[in-house]
């Protein structure tokens, strides 16, 4: 249930999207009065092979345009008369141009055409980052409060590095700060030279972030894998036909010591449990004002059976931030932009071999992991903003075939004079869809190979 979730969230975000960015193309080719012989949301053929499988689910005609769904769900496509693109139409490219093709237009208005998806890709992108920022604003967990009630609980992601349960941090690239989130944000991480300060002790100690530590951070679970904050053995819900369900614990009931030792935190609770080697579990609950004692056997377990709450803090360890309508709009773009300063920082740590690309690209399926398995509507649209910025920005990348290429060619042509051959610029679109073909066989590997081995 959780697998197909994930895909609908997937398709539903991508979906939009990619209707979007057609829809900018489309829209600015209207404007100049060039026509658009195809609106298709996803392929009708096998991309980017334009004359394989060619068939689509819906289609209906409108004008001079054929509206449609296509069978092959990685992307969409406006075809646009008198255009070299995917459909790869040389037929049409042979005839005398006409006034309403495209190739007939001046290079001001075709270079429009071309950036009308990414334009509208990015504005979708900030209109959904303030809609996030005014209907939801920002909750926070305070890093004072944490460090005040115990510091982090250290798991896998966090033992790498050095950072122990029990450690304070106080310091982030030798600088205080407020929020506890801060942890993790990818601007951290991807920085040049990262590192934390913690406190163990009355020790600080740096622990220098490794270059390559945001690649462990390629699905939504990783932050539980990292740091949380302490937390107390609060009973929250009790997992049936477990210990906890046969001795009778109850929500509320607060383990306060087990085999002799007191209990503070949920992680000194979980060290007894997971390694314990006796036959018989002792420990003390605290109901209301009563304590209540137990001696257990416990022989081959690992967990007494119950889940603490799921707020991580209480509402005294949190901040609330809410914004108003024009602090919202003030807001939005800053935060859209910020996911292509993170694209940027991340595909120079890669060119510079700081990270690995087959760690660092994902493909569906790790797209679709993203999203998690539950449908939360804040996550979706959040993760749909990034993915409309992450488009935006490849798009814009100069590979012929990507609307990036064919800016490339038209900021060429305005600069020289000169426009490229027709047969240079089909052979320059045909190896850039060989690139494409190249990375999504990559990519699909690459999620595979992930699924297989777990890493």
């Amino acid at each position: 249930m959780e697998g197909a979730i994930m895909t609908a969230q997937l398709l539903l975000s991508l979906s939009i999207l990619i209707a979007v960015h057609e829809w900018g193309h489309y829209i600015t080719a209207r404007m100049f009065n060039i026509r658009v012989e195809k609106f298709y949301l996803f392929f009708d053929f096998l991309f980017p092979m334009a004359n394989v499988l060619n068939f689509s689910l819906v289609k209906y005609k409108k004008g001079d345009t054929e509206f449609g769904i296509g069978w092959f769900p990685l992307g969409g496509y406006v075809k646009i008369a008198g255009m070299v693109d995917e459909s790869m139409d040389k037929e049409q490219m042979k005839a005398e141009p006409q006034p309403w093709e495209f190739r007939a237009k001046p290079a001001w208005q075709r270079l429009i055409v071309m950036m009308g998806g990414i334009i509208v890709n990015v504005i979708v992108g900030i209109l959904i980052f303030i809609g996030l920022t005014y209907a939801y604003g920002d909750r926070y967990i305070l890093n004072d409060y944490v460090n005040a009630h115990g510091g982090v609980q250290a798991l896998e992601l966090a033992e790498q590095i050095g950072i122990k349960t029990g450690d304070k941090i106080i310091k982030i690239n030798g600088k205080p700060f407020e929020y506890f989130d801060d942890t993790s944000k990818p601007s951290v991480l991807l920085s040049e030279n990262s590192s934390y300060t913690v406190l163990r002790g009355d020790q600080e100690i740096e622990i220098p972030i490794p270059e390559n530590f945001i690649e462990q951070f390629d699905r939504k679970e990783a932050l539980a894998m990292f740091v949380l904050p302490r937390r107390i053995p609060l009973v929250d819900e009790v997992s049936k036909g477990t210990m906890a369900d046969r001795i009778g614990l109850k929500q509320g009931d607060l383990i306060v010591a087990m085999q002799g030792q007191p209990i503070t935190y949920h992680d000194e609770l979980k060290a007894i449990t997971q390694d314990f080697k006796g036959d018989s579990l002792q420990f003390t609950v605290k109901r209301g004002d009563q304590l209540l004692s137990f001696k257990e056997y416990f022989k081959g377990e690992t967990s007494i059976g119950f889940y603490v709450p799921n707020q991580i803090v209480p509402v005294e360890g949190e901040k609330q931030v809410n914004y108003s309508f024009g602090e919202s709009i003030a807001q939005g773009p800053g935060r859209a932009f910020g996911v292509i300063v993170v694209q940027l920082k991340a595909f120079k740590k890669i060119f510079t071999g700081q990270m690995s690309l087959r760690k660092s690209l994902s493909g569906p399926v790790g797209m679709a992991k993203a999203y998690g398995g539950k449908w939360d509507w804040y996550n979706f649209w959040r993760m749909t903003g990034l993915l409309s910025m992450v488009l935006a920005f490849m798009n814009f990348l100069p590979i012929p075939a990507l609307d990036g290429g064919y800016v490339m060619f038209l900021l060429y042509e305005m600069v020289s004079g000169r426009e490229p051959s027709e047969k240079f610029f089909e052979n320059a679109i045909k190896v850039g869809m060989a690139i494409l073909l190249v990375l999504m066989v990559f990519v699909f590997y690459n999620d595979i190979a992930k699924l297989i081995t777990g890493n």
